[in-house]
């Protein structure tokens, strides 16, 4: 999806790791030869490698998006199943798949084919006009946060009630007391103080909602200075909007996050609280979790300013 980079998700825990298959162009060429033959004689690029995922571009309109590791299989399992569902209803594009690939040419998991979404990721170019931005992005989460089946993936990392964040939150200030991310100790002791608070906060108590799960500046694609797409649906799930509601942080100031709200509708304060609980435990997540060269460190350096910066 246009220039989009994958990045390593940072949940409280890393997952398992197992054995990967080598996944390369030639191994996309061989899997559009036997399941996909009118596409077999398309160029073939790489795109982006994340911890669960790799990208490759297809001729000029598509993508092919292969799990790298067996837990990655279960997510593009989800976005085969629901995206498709979904994607009628939202105001923004997404990475829905247009054919779908199974098992092959020695490949263990199933893998998808989507469009070519065009645009940079919000990480490397920031929308031109927040406050367009954050009328688009809120107008896109007010037709996501719909009632879920029961049937929705879970996910424990995401959607989940704030209190049980609080392990991973305080491993992760401890991790940062010291090492190369260290953060100073009066910082340590604001996120600490505010996490008590946020943390205390009345929890969701309607239906779980649609969550997108994994909304950060590096799954935001911007095309010519506007937000265009949203991807990487592998942490859908659904739970409390709070979640999502976090990237007001990662990406507004503090005007244009009420505009976020607001386009949003009906969130009232204890969901915006939670928020940016979810902001802070998230930015602290991403501080422990990224690998090296990840610009999640940037977004979560940048959120935690964020955090402490002016409030409305």
């Amino acid at each position: 999806m246009g220039s989009a980079l994958l990045v390593a998700r940072a949940h409280p825990g890393a997952r398992s790791v197992s054995t990967q298959p080598v996944v390369d162009e030639a191994l996309v060429r061989a899997l559009l030869a036997e399941q996909h033959p009118d596409l077999a004689d398309l160029a073939v690029e790489p795109v982006a490698e994340g911890w669960d995922n790799a990208v490759f571009r297809v001729g000029a309109h598509l993508t092919a998006r292969l799990p790298r590791r067996e837990e990655g299989a279960a997510l593009v399992a989800n976005e085969q199943r629901w995206l498709p569902l979904l994607e009628p209803h939202l105001p923004l594009p997404v990475p829905s798949p247009v054919r779908l690939g199974v098992p092959g040419a020695g490949y263990p998991w199933p893998w998808s084919i989507c469009a070519w979404l065009p645009g940079q990721t919000a990480c490397t170019a920031p929308p031109a006009d927040l406050d367009l931005a954050a009328r688009d992005l809120g107008a896109f989460l007010g037709a996501l946060h719909r009632p879920a089946p029961a049937d929705a993936p879970p996910n424990p990392y995401r959607g989940i009630p704030l209190p049980e964040r609080d392990p991973g939150l305080r491993s992760a200030l401890a991790t940062l007391a010291d090492g190369p991310r260290r953060l100073s100790a009066a910082t340590l002791r604001w996120a600490a103080d505010r996490w008590t608070t946020l943390s205390a906060t009345p929890p969701w108590t309607g239906p779980p909602l649609w969550l997108h799960g994994d909304l950060h500046p590096a799954n935001l694609l911007v095309h010519d200075g506007r937000l265009s797409a949203v991807i990487d649906f592998g942490d859908l799930t659904a739970g409390d909007p709070a979640t999502d509601l976090a990237v007001a942080w990662m990406v507004f100031d503090v005007s244009t996050r009420q505009t976020l709200r607001t386009a949003a509708g009906g969130i009232d304060e204890a969901t915006w609280a939670r928020a940016e609980g979810w902001a802070l435990a998230l930015s602290l997540a991403y501080l422990v979790g990224s690998p090296p060269g990840s610009p999640m460190v940037a977004v979560a350096h940048q959120t935690l300013a964020a955090l402490q910066g002016p409030r409305p």
